[in-house]
């Protein structure tokens, strides 16, 4: 700005005598102070007093009184600076604001050379209210965040529920989308993610969020931690979560006047009404987002919509074919049983995995565990408390072997050899307190006939009867000693004969294999 104003009051009070002091005063040369004071002069401005009575404007119309030619200044046209920032936003084309003003002049040969062009357009942005100055590419990102929502009463217990208000807008067009939920837990919070996505038509490739804990495990500036479940949610929608920094709301500054915009013209609209559930809730607030995205924002003169159908519509992804299913992630440890346990339920593994941690993924219907980012086991989903679901190729070879073997089957094995050797297997068998500790000593007899033959084994096995010794070892030692077709002393014949061995444990009184069916 001038100084006329203190070079008159130093020259006519007298203060200062020469023109070079005068300027030095001022900060300008002494050529300039000497044609302030001739021009004052010439306009007889010679008394302070009439000086002093003049503002600045006034003063500097009167010693420097604009060129009149009779003809009114040429009016240059004005580019459209709103256009002019969303070209220069663009992604697809490299756009400068070189090639606008080269564009601006062909339509208008009479504008505005660069150098004016492009103050012009600095002066422009300075303009702009803080949460537009951001450059936001058309479709590059969404930001969302939670705010304190509408309260909804039971319509039994008459108690009043807090909700929370889910709220996401475009950079570009600021097109909102928002929604109650009871909870800021993660299946609400991926739901609403779902919700926006299918509301916007599209995906963005970015989507910021605030540091909320259902989105991000552990807050970082440069690597922050993002939960398993929301990045699942980003790969499968093709978008890319990148966590605003903490305590930085600029960095989600167009979310943050979402939100105030949601809370002025959504919550407030709603203050005085009563909901008695959910739905009715986020009903009566999609019939009030249609009026706020449809008003025609001051600063730009364009609704919000109208922003999201020219800039940020053609520019999203688009949604997949299938909505994406809720599921949730849980890091196990497989156990020497190799099974794992989710929600108190347990699945198989492969056993190679025994001691390994793994990633369980659960959704309503499915059970997937995954080694490495790769899936390694899937189970139907089971709700039975303490109970197992095993497939039979998690189990070692051994494991498999042993439970293919059943009473049956072993004393259908015994009856091909004879009537003895069956009878036999099944005393085995009934002799424990459990069946399968019976299998060990039942398969062991059984083998013997690939060494010895079925004929020796069967009369082993008819002798071990008789002497009443029906186990392994006895037939082994047998077989081994060839004692089996060895005859038996009387009174052992006698003994045996009064006992009546053959009917409590001959081939006669048997149980059979189908009793274990």
């Amino acid at each position: 700005m001038r100084k006329i104003k203190e070079i008159l009051r130093l020259h006519l009070l007298g203060s200062v005598a020469s023109t070079r002091r005068i300027g030095l005063a001022v900060g300008c040369g002494k050529s300039a102070v000497a044609e302030c004071l001739r021009r004052a002069v010439a306009a007889g401005l010679t008394d302070w007093a009439a000086v002093e009575a003049l503002d600045e404007t006034a003063l500097e119309q009167r010693l420097y009184p604009a060129k009149t030619t009779g003809r009114l200044p040429r009016q240059r046209p004005l580019p459209d600076w709103a256009r002019v920032r969303e070209e220069l936003a663009r992604r697809d084309h490299q756009v400068t604001l070189a090639l606008l003003w080269t564009e601006y002049k062909a339509e208008h040969p009479e504008g505005y050379q660069y150098s004016q062009f492009a103050e012009l357009y600095r002066q422009y942005e300075k303009r702009l209210a803080v949460v537009l100055r951001q450059n936001h590419a058309p479709g590059e990102r969404s930001f969302v965040d939670y705010c304190a929502g509408v309260a909804i009463t039971d319509p039994v217990s008459g108690e009043r529920l807090p909700t929370q208000l889910f709220v996401g807008a475009l950079g570009a067009s600021s097109y909102t989308f928002a929604m109650a939920s009871l909870s800021q837990e993660l299946p609400a919070w991926l739901d609403a993610h779902v919700r926006m996505y299918e509301y916007f038509g599209g995906v963005s490739a970015l989507t910021i969020p605030d540091n909320l804990r259902s989105g991000v495990k552990r807050a970082d500036r440069y690597e922050a931690e993002i939960n398993p479940s929301y990045q699942e949610l980003a790969r499968y929608y093709g978008t890319c979560v990148i966590p605003a920094r903490a305590r930085k709301p600029r960095d989600k500054a167009k979310v943050e006047a979402a939100v105030l915009v949601a809370q002025r013209w959504i919550l407030a609209a709603l203050r005085h009404r009563t909901f008695y559930s959910l739905a009715e809730l986020n009903a009566a607030i999609a019939e009030l987002l249609v009026r706020l995205n449809d008003r025609v924002m001051r600063h730009v003169k364009e609704s919000r919509r109208a922003r999201y159908e020219r800039l940020d519509r053609p520019a999203l992804k688009p949604l997949p074919a299938a909505r994406y299913e809720f599921a949730e992630w849980k890091q196990v440890k497989v156990n020497i049983d190799y099974h794992i346990e989710f929600d108190d339920h347990f699945y198989s593994t492969p056993y190679t995995l025994i001691g390994e941690a793994l990633w369980c993924r659960a959704t309503s219907s499915t059970i997937e565990i995954f080694h490495k980012d790769k899936r390694v086991a899937s189970h139907p989903r089971s709700y039975t408390k303490y109970a197992h679901s095993t497939v039979s190729e998690h189990r070692p070879a051994s494991h498999r072997a042993h439970l293919e073997w059943t009473p049956s089957r072993l004393i259908e094995w015994g009856a091909s050899i004879g009537p003895h050797t069956s009878a036999l297997i099944e005393h085995v068998i009934r002799s424990k307190p459990h069946p399968e500790q019976g299998y060990r000593s039942a398969l062991g007899i059984l083998r013997l006939s690939n060494k010895h033959g079925k004929s020796r084994l069967e009369l082993a096995s008819a002798k071990a009867i008789a002497i009443r010794s029906p186990s392994y070892k006895t037939v082994k030692t047998m077989l081994d000693q060839r004692m089996e077709s060895a005859p038996l002393r009387a009174e052992t014949k006698r003994s045996s004969h009064a006992e009546d061995m053959s009917s409590s444990l001959g081939a006669v009184n048997v149980r059979g294999s189908g009793y274990y069916h």
